[in-house]
């Protein structure tokens, strides 16, 4: 099943995440169905809040040739496996800084350049129950921080600057219009 993504507007993308106690046949079900929605709307990652579900889980896909952003020949994160699965995930580290242009499947057609942390480790379940932690960097880690900034409410018009927003604002309101 694919959900229908919900947009700037909608208050359920300001609700705070559950914490998933089993990861069990449903919570697997709504990842294979998270990651359809996510594939079919062309994204690189999405949070559970994003098609009105409260779990803490958000899916991310970079593929290759995305992931080689700073024109390195090789991935930057070979060791993660894709897509990334995180449930209950909480980054436990993050180190340096990196400014990227981010969008944002809940903001189609809005892209604006974000700080985040170069790299991060997260802690979360896979789809086993078993507790991991990944190290990422680069688009990765920018991903990462995205996602779980939805689990907690936070959107990405909330790391836009002033002069953003008012670049924006046409497109903001909009959407606020239109919202699903």
């Amino acid at each position: 099943m694919e959900y229908e993504i919900i947009t700037y507007g909608n208050k359920l993308l300001r609700r705070k995440s559950t914490r998933v106690e089993d990861v069990t046949d449903e919570i697997r079900s709504l990842v294979q169905d998270m990651l359809k929605t996510m594939y079919a709307s062309d994204g690189l990652g999405l949070a559970a809040e994003q098609v009105g579900r409260d779990e803490a889980i958000c899916v991310i896909d970079i593929p290759p040739m995305r992931d080689e952003e700073t024109g390195a020949p090789k991935r930057e994160n070979p060791d993660v496996r894709m897509p990334l699965v995180l449930v209950n995930p909480r980054i436990v580290e993050r180190d340096g800084e990196q400014v990227g242009s981010e969008g944002c499947l809940s903001f189609p057609g809005i892209f604006v350049s974000v700080k985040r942390a170069e790299t991060v480790a997260v802690e979360f379940l896979d789809m086993e129950g078993e507790l991991r932690i990944v190290r990422a960097t680069g688009l990765l880690a920018r991903a990462i921080q995205h996602e779980l900034d939805h689990l907690d409410g936070v959107l990405l018009v909330d790391r836009m600057s002033a002069v953003q927003k008012v670049a924006v604002a046409g497109k903001l309101k909009k959407l606020r219009k239109q919202r699903r």
